[in-house]
């Protein structure tokens, strides 16, 4: 959501920055500014008759001390709280069409953001690590999973559907080895480990995702103004709703752990099946709630951490600049982590990082009392390790020609040691 104050010193800049994302409602822009013009002229209205209720009070009073006459006065003070009752009214409706197109227009993106139609177009920025090539035929994940004795994908299927699972022994344990290893980590660089609510009321849920997302990733509970969250990041995020924080706390950097929830339409194919798109699954989660001079900064510290995780796992990644087209509406700024598949022979999104500039602090009105006034800090999230993508790319680049998975040297410790996970 961007600030109306730009929208009216920059409409042009906007409109080019809607054109950048192939929208084609550029008079959302227009048709802000009609109702802005509309809405400044009735609160002039309104503060001049709250003025005038201010002098015609004072002249009452004087006529009163004067023993004068004031019937005429008090007819008139009594006109004016209906008056401004009505301008009230028309102020609060205008307020609530501005802020539903306010909440149509995309956040201002970077400049360095490529130019694309869609996630076709998203750009590779550097890799890390050589894509394996094994000299035997590779098991898909799910099949691998099932072969271990360490997964169940048909009894989830039955008690839930597709896009669930149920995980045990040694892969259950790999899973809580991810989770412990990606959050000693992000301990270690200073964060603040938070345990969050999973359901969020809607009135909060909608201003920490923009619209298509609530329509499409979010599940409401019905009869409930609960929704439960696709991200950690809705909860730590959200939790700052209308407070005001000090400027000597900034910056806030916060990592989670939690179950995550997501409808994850269009899934099909190897994806309908397995680990890799799921309504259900567990993440680390890391924001920061910035000053805006130093998002940028925040921005690139928080992608190396992800890279780092991976690199330590020893997994062959990637990094992708998201194109214009591919870009969520309320983000100036993102880059994918992806993971080699050997199986698909291409690379699997395991992560995102975001810098939302000051748009989701604008919905949930968080601000900031700095020396010089009040101010809207930027907000910033990062995927530290979301473990069921993770656990596909270490059952394949980990696997052996006999149908046994190797651990990885970084999560042996949080596996009693152990160094191979064999059929049972």
């Amino acid at each position: 959501m961007l600030d109306i104050r730009i929208i009216r010193e920059n409409a042009e800049l906007v409109k080019a920055n809607m054109k950048k994302k192939l929208r084609e409602d550029m008079h959302l822009v227009d048709d802000v500014l009609k109702l802005d013009e509309e809405w400044r002229k009735i609160k002039h209205e309104n503060d001049q008759l709250r003025s005038e209720r201010n002098k015609v009070s004072e002249a009452i009073n004087k006529a009163k001390k004067e023993g004068k006459d004031a019937k005429a006065l008090l007819a008139k003070a009594k006109e004016i709280p209906q008056k401004l009752h009505a301008l009230d009214e028309q102020k609060n409706t205008l307020s609530e069409k501005i802020d539903t197109l306010l909440r149509q227009i995309p956040n201002i993106i970077a400049d360095n953001v490529p130019l694309g139609k869609d996630d076709s177009e998203n750009v590779e920025v550097e890799r890390f690590g050589e894509p394996k090539k094994p000299d035997f035929d590779m098991k898909p994940h799910q099949e691998i999973a099932e072969a271990l004795g360490c997964a169940d994908f048909e009894s989830s299927a039955r008690i839930s559907g597709n896009g669930f699972y149920f995980l045990e022994g040694d892969l259950a344990l790999l899973n809580q080895a991810l989770l412990r290893f990606a959050l000693d980590y992000m301990l270690k660089q200073g964060f603040t480990y938070v345990e969050t609510p999973l359901m969020m009321r809607g009135d909060i849920i909608k201003n920490v995702v923009d619209l298509n997302d609530q329509e499409n990733q979010i599940y409401k509970i019905e009869q409930d103004d609960l929704y439960l969250i696709g991200t950690s990041e809705h909860s730590l995020i959200g939790r700052f709703v209308n407070q005001a924080v000090e400027e000597k706390d900034l910056p806030i950097t916060q990592t989670s752990y939690s179950m995550c929830f997501r409808k994850e339409k269009g899934s099909h194919g190897l994806d309908e099946k397995g680990l890799f798109r799921t309504h259900q699954f567990n993440k680390i989660e890391m924001i920061v709630i910035c000053k805006p001079e130093e998002s940028n900064d925040w921005y690139k510290k928080m992608q190396t951490y992800t890279i780092e995780i991976f690199k330590q796992l020893e997994l062959p990644i990637r990094v992708l600049q998201i194109c214009s087209g591919d870009l969520g509406e309320l983000k100036y700024d993102q880059i994918d982590i992806e993971a080699w598949s050997p199986r698909r022979n291409e690379y699997i999104e395991v992560g995102s990082c975001s810098n939302l500039t000051d748009a989701q602090a604008l919905m949930l009105k968080i601000r900031v009392k700095g020396k010089d006034g009040t101010y809207f800090p930027h907000t910033l999230n990062n995927t530290a390790i979301a473990t069921s993508r993770a656990m596909v790319a270490i059952l394949e680049n980990y696997q052996n020609k006999d149908g046994s998975i190797t651990i990885p040297n970084v999560l042996k410790q949080y596996m009693g040691g152990k160094d191979i996970i064999k059929p049972k």
